[in-house]
């Protein structure tokens, strides 16, 4: 299916996923879509390896639990940030090195306190590598870290190659999305 990219989320500057100067980072991008769901998307690279060719599985989880926690920041400015208490990650198929790879997050329940989610790394025929399911606890950032924005280059940089929409191949994610893990 299409999608329209609504808005952009901001980079940082040392963040593991999505830090634009980590020399080890995944230089994620984080896409907002016209469903209320969040497009990740990333190129893992040698560094990120386990078994040769294949993303380690420590990264995927990485990728899976930043996506579905960026989630909750879809629609509005951050006001909370999702701080993980759990997260269930089923491995399904390898995932390859030097690909583009994209990850697709969502809401599933949202509290006052509380927040839980589903993800899905997807690969480039549509079917699923990985899914997760996550909660979180909603804080507001100064309670999680001492984050200052400016040091922190926290904004939205707009690079040459980003969408204005989006095809997400779904040859199993509809039937996925909303299954229990």
């Amino acid at each position: 299916m299409r999608y329209k990219v609504v808005r952009k989320q901001p980079n940082s500057k040392m963040c593991l996923v999505c830090g634009l100067q980590n020399d080890f980072g995944l230089y994620t991008s984080f896409y907002e879509l016209e469903n209320g769901e969040l497009l990740a998307i990333f190129k893992p690279r040698e560094e990120h390896q386990s078994y040769p060719g294949r993303l380690h599985g420590g990264i995927v989880s990485t990728i899976l639990d930043e996506t579905i926690g960026r989630a909750i920041m879809t629609g509005h400015a951050a006001r909370f940030w999702g701080v993980t208490v759990e997260i269930t990650i089923r491995f399904k198929k390898p995932v390859p090195l030097n690909q583009e790879l994209r990850v697709i997050g969502r809401i599933t329940r949202d509290t006052t306190r509380l927040f839980e989610g589903t993800g899905e790394i997807l690969l480039a025929d549509g079917s699923i590598a990985a899914e997760g399911r996550g909660r979180y606890m909603k804080l507001p950032l100064d309670r999680i870290a001492d984050f200052n924005a400016d040091e922190q280059n926290w904004e939205v940089r707009s690079m040459p190659d980003d969408p204005d929409f989006v095809e997400i191949e779904s040859r199993d994610r509809d039937k996925q999305r909303d299954k229990k893990i």
